[in-house]
C-alpha cells in the first residue's frame, strides 16, 4: 500500500526557474494576444466565445513543454480543427450530448492519430462544440473557424515569435545523435536506432519525446558516464598553449594568412589585456572572401592604394558570443560542449580570465586516449 501511495507523488521538475518564468510570461502573451485579437475583430456582441477553454492547455504545451510532439504546430492546428469538425457534427448528427460527448472524443482521438496531430487539449474541443450550450450550436461548423482555427493560429503564432525572441528553438526539429555528433563512446557496447526503435515498439504506447530526441539524450547521456571516469582531468591538461592569437584590428588578409601558416582552423581575439573579445574562423574569412581572390586583391590595396588600417578588419566578421572555459574546468563539463552543441574551438581561459590556450576536438580526443593508454 506505501509503494502505491508513493507512486502518486510527483517527479522532480529539473526546469530551472528563468525556463519557468519564460513558459509563464509566453502564456501570458499567448492567451492575452488571442482573447484581443478576438474582441478587436469581432466586437463584443458577437456570438464567437472572446476565448475557448481548450486554448489554455494548449498553451501549456506550446509555452511550458515546447519540445514535446504534442505541442507542435501541425499537432495544434490539425488536432483543433479536426477534432471540431468531428465534434460538430457529432453534436449536430446525435441529439443526445450523452452520447455525443463519448463519441466525439473517441473519434477525435482516432482521427489524430490517422492525421499524426496529437494534440491532447483538442479533446476538449471535441467536447466544446457537443456541450458548449446554444451559443456554440448555432455557429454549426463555423465553429472549426471561429473560433477555434482562429484562435489556433493566433496562438501558434504568439509561440513562434516569443520562442524565436526568447532564443528557444520551436517548432522543434528533433536532433539526431548523428546531427549533433554524439557517438556512443568505443570502450561501451551502446546501441543502434534500430535497438532504440525495436523497445519502443514493445513498449507498444506513446512516448512525449521524439526518438531522434531520445537517441541523442541516451548517447549524450553513455558518454557522460564515459566521461566521468576522467573527471581528473582538467582543461589545463589537454589545451594547446601558448595559443595564437589576433586583436580585433588585425585585417582579414593577415588573419588569412595567419590561418594558413600555422595550420590552424580559429584565432581568438584578445584586446590590450589579453581578454577575450571574440573568435575568427576559416568558416568566417570564406564568407567574407571569395576562394582568395578578394584576399589578394586587399592586400594589394593595402600596400599600394590605401592606408594603413583602412582594410577589412576581423572586428567586423569575428564572432562576439564566444563559449570559454576556465582551465580548472574538469573535461567531464567541456565534452557536452563538443558533442552537443556543436563547438569546434573553445578558448580556455585561466584565473585572471585572460587567455591561457585554445582546445579542439582533436585536443579533447587526444587527451582522453592518453588517458585511457596511461
Amino acid at each position: 500500500m506505501a509503494s502505491q501511495l508513493l507512486s502518486f507523488s510527483p517527479s522532480p521538475v529539473t526546469l530551472g526557474w528563468p525556463e519557468r518564468f519564460r513558459s509563464c510570461l509566453g502564456a501570458l502573451l499567448g492567451i492575452s494576444f488571442t482573447a484581443g485579437m478576438t474582441h478587436v475583430l469581432l466586437g463584443d456582441t458577437a456570438l464567437i466565445p472572446l476565448l475557448v477553454a481548450p486554448m489554455g492547455a494548449s498553451a501549456v504545451l506550446l509555452f511550458a513543454v515546447p519540445a514535446s510532439p504534442l505541442a507542435q504546430p501541425w499537432s495544434i492546428i490539425g488536432g483543433n480543427v479536426v477534432s471540431a469538425v468531428i465534434g460538430v457534427a457529432c453534436a449536430t448528427w446525435i441529439t443526445n450530448p450523452i452520447d455525443a460527448a463519448p463519441i466525439a472524443v473517441a473519434m477525435s482521438i482516432a482521427a489524430m492519430f490517422a492525421f499524426r496531430c496529437v494534440h491532447p487539449p483538442s479533446g476538449a474541443v471535441a467536447l466544446t462544440a457537443v456541450l458548449g450550450g446554444p451559443a456554440v450550436h448555432a455557429l454549426g461548423f463555423g465553429f472549426v473557424f471561429a473560433p477555434i482555427a482562429a484562435q489556433s493560429f493566433a496562438l501558434l503564432g504568439v509561440a513562434i515569435v516569443f520562442h524565436a525572441a526568447t532564443g528557444h528553438r520551436y517548432p522543434h526539429a528533433a536532433h539526431s545523435a548523428k546531427e549533433t555528433g554524439v557517438r556512443s563512446p568505443a570502450a561501451s557496447p551502446g546501441f543502434t536506432r534500430e535497438d532504440l526503435e525495436a523497445v519502443l515498439g514493445r513498449r507498444n504506447e506513446l512516448l512525449d519525446i521524439d526518438p531522434a530526441d531520445l537517441e541523442s539524450l541516451l548517447l549524450e547521456i553513455q558518454l557522460q558516464s564515459y566521461v566521468r571516469s576522467f573527471s581528473g582531468l582538467s582543461c589545463a591538461d589537454i589545451m594547446s598553449s601558448p595559443v595564437v592569437s589576433i586583436t580585433s584590428s588585425t585585417t582579414v588578409a593577415i588573419a588569412a594568412d595567419i590561418l594558413q601558416r600555422h595550420g590552424i582552423k580559429a584565432l581568438p581575439v584578445i584586446d590590450d589585456r589579453s581578454f577575450v573579445i571574440g573568435i575568427v574562423t576559416q568558416a568566417d574569412i570564406a564568407r567574407n572572401m571569395a576562394a582568395g581572390r578578394l584576399r589578394a586583391l586587399e592586400t594589394l590595396i593595402e600596400r599600394w592604394f590605401a592606408s594603413p588600417g583602412s582594410a577589412l578588419t576581423v572586428a567586423s566578421i569575428m564572432t562576439i558570443d564566444v563559449s570559454t572555459v576556465c582551465v580548472t574546468t574538469s573535461i567531464a563539463k567541456l565534452v557536452p560542449m563538443f558533442a552537443a552543441y556543436g563547438h569546434h574551438h573553445i578558448p580556455v581561459l585561466d584565473k585572471q580570465e585572460k587567455l591561457a590556450g585554445m582546445i579542439t576536438q582533436a585536443d579533447l580526443i587526444l587527451g582522453l586516449y592518453r588517458q585511457t593508454h596511461a
